[in-house]
């Protein structure tokens, strides 16, 4: 029976590596609703506070499929510095990794048009643990007590340059990984971001810069243990509306479309993610929500 229960044990620690290895999503709101979410530098970027939460998970979901959750908070009075606070869940199998993460940015003006050089540095602490209320069998079993919980130092850096038109973004996340990854062949992070870049552009359809326009966004992104992923997608915006669309393919052979609709001070985010080809035979496809609000300009 302890043969069976270490089986079963091991097996559901692997169906939430392995899920999350097959989707290696991030959250779809990172590329033009909350670019924070995906870049430092991009903390209070606008005059106020500004809160955002999002939760994604699969459409059909099934046992120990992953479930992210994240909420930020930026603020900026006014001048050259944005502070933020970046908090992530992230919940596989048997495992729940949560980062706490709080950032200083500074946005440096260097000409017209709104330009500006923009750096910023999140630093914090990421823990990781066991579900036990899910595990069938013995608490006891070496697979289980081998698992490194805890918390160790964080953070992510990165750096940006945006203007009304044009926005050119790095990213490096998790620095523990990059500072102090493990040589004793235990896989930590189920394929970890290690690399984040985007170029957007907005296309005015109009004169006017806060009428009709599309802004097309390509990203690339390198991750540990797995082939880098591309992004290429757009956003058409109807600010007159209040409605923005967008739509990318993922070269982790997914599609991805969202809606987001903004009222006033107060916003909305919806999208969802079809897996195609290897991949969609066993991933679910996954949906996403959000919420953003406003509380100065």
């Amino acid at each position: 029976m302890k043969s069976i229960y270490s089986k079963i044990i091991i097996f559901l620690i692997v169906l939430g590596g392995n899920t999350a290895n097959a989707q290696l999503t991030e959250f779809q709101s990172m590329y033009f609703q909350n670019q924070y979410l995906a870049n430092p530098a991009m903390a209070g970027t606008d005059k106020g506070l500004n809160l955002n939460i999002g939760y994604q998970r699969q459409w059909a979901p099934v046992p120990g499929d992953p479930v992210l959750m994240n909420a930020t908070v930026e603020y900026n009075s006014g001048d050259r510095v944005g502070l933020g606070l970046n908090v992530h869940s992230d919940k596989a199998g048997l495992i729940n990794r949560t980062r706490v993460l709080g950032t200083y940015a500074y946005h440096l003006p260097i000409g017209g048009n709104d330009q500006k050089i923009n750096f910023g540095l999140s630093l914090g602490a990421s823990f990781a643990s066991i579900d036990y209320n899910k595990i069938v069998g013995s608490i006891d079993d070496p697979t289980v007590q081998n698992f490194k919980e805890g918390g160790v130092f964080d953070g992510d850096f990165g750096v940006a340059y945006t203007s009304k038109l044009l926005t050119i973004q790095a990213a490096v996340p998790n620095l523990h990984g990059l500072f102090f990854d493990n040589n004793d062949g235990t896989k930590k992070y189920v394929d970890r971001p290690v690399f984040y870049s985007a170029v957007s552009y907005k296309i005015l359809l109009s004169n006017e810069i806060n009428d009709f326009n599309i802004e097309p966004l390509v990203a690339y992104r390198g991750v540990k243990g797995y082939k880098d992923i591309l992004d290429l997608g757009a956003r058409f915006n109807m600010p007159e509306h209040n409605i923005n669309l967008s739509g990318f393919y993922h070269s982790n052979e997914s599609f991805s479309a969202a809606l987001g609709i903004t009222l006033d001070k107060f916003g909305a985010f919806l999208s969802y993610s079809n897996y195609i080809g290897n991949n969609g035979a066993y991933a679910n496809n996954t949906f996403e929500f959000g919420l953003n609000y406003r509380f100065r300009n």
